[in-house]
């Protein structure tokens, strides 16, 4: 079971938080799910060199809250603040609310699924061999203090007639264990040949139930705008 279960939603409310935190019913639910991929699309194509790995939204009635957890804030915030200024307002813009935007740097972005997961796709596309870029990744993560790193990587690799998928592993990472705080990510690298999946879990230590402080704790430190 836990090799079919996403590791994040199967650990939600127990020891992972849910990156986008708000209520509605009917059809007002489906136009502010939508509006949660716009706001993120938009974050993303906005700074796409600045590392950013997840990003939470809260909503209030005359507001919404955005967090962006970000390898490289310095990036993401620009010149006197010209980039973090651009951004909102276009927010504001597509939201039609005032937007509250925070940045939250990421402390160990080797350690970061996301991030792994890019990194070795940026590899790929620029056609590093795939079994070198997922050693180097997993090396880099253990490195930082994970305890458990898998990379598996499907497609046509290196160009062969028939696709397969390969994956490596060094450390633990117990899929089944709910205490378990274990990262995971997908991306995709465009090659000529065609799209290579990537997928990432990052096992980073136990943390018991309800422990939300916990998991904040290891995750990085807010960065005032």
């Amino acid at each position: 079971m836990g090799r079919k279960v996403h590791p994040i939603g199967f650990r939600l409310g127990i020891n992972q938080p849910w990156e986008g935190r708000w209520y509605a019913e009917g059809q007002n639910y489906i136009d502010q799910l939508h509006q949660d991929f716009k706001i993120r699309e938009l974050v993303r194509k906005s700074a796409e060199k600045a590392g950013i790995s997840f990003i939470e939204i809260e909503r209030y009635p005359s507001k919404i809250k955005i967090v962006v957890n970000t390898a490289k804030p310095g990036i993401l915030i620009g010149r006197k603040g010209e980039t973090v200024k651009g951004i909102r307002k276009n927010l504001e813009d597509l939201t039609g609310k005032k937007i509250d935007l925070e940045i939250k740097e990421i402390v160990n972005p080797d350690c970061d699924a996301r991030l792994v997961a890019e990194n070795i796709a940026n590899q790929i596309t620029r056609r590093i061999s795939y079994r070198r870029a997922m050693k180097r990744a997993i090396q880099q993560a253990m490195r930082q203090g994970a305890e458990g790193v898998k990379v598996e990587v499907a497609g046509r690799l290196n160009g062969a007639e028939m696709s397969r998928s390969v994956w490596l592993r060094e450390g633990r990472v117990p899929l089944q264990t709910l205490r378990a705080n274990i990262d995971f990510a997908r991306d995709e690298a465009l090659t000529t040949y065609g799209q290579i999946g990537i997928k990432v879990w990052v096992y980073k230590g136990e943390i018991m139930p309800g422990s939300e402080e916990q998991l904040e704790e290891t995750e990085g430190v807010y960065v005032s705008e």
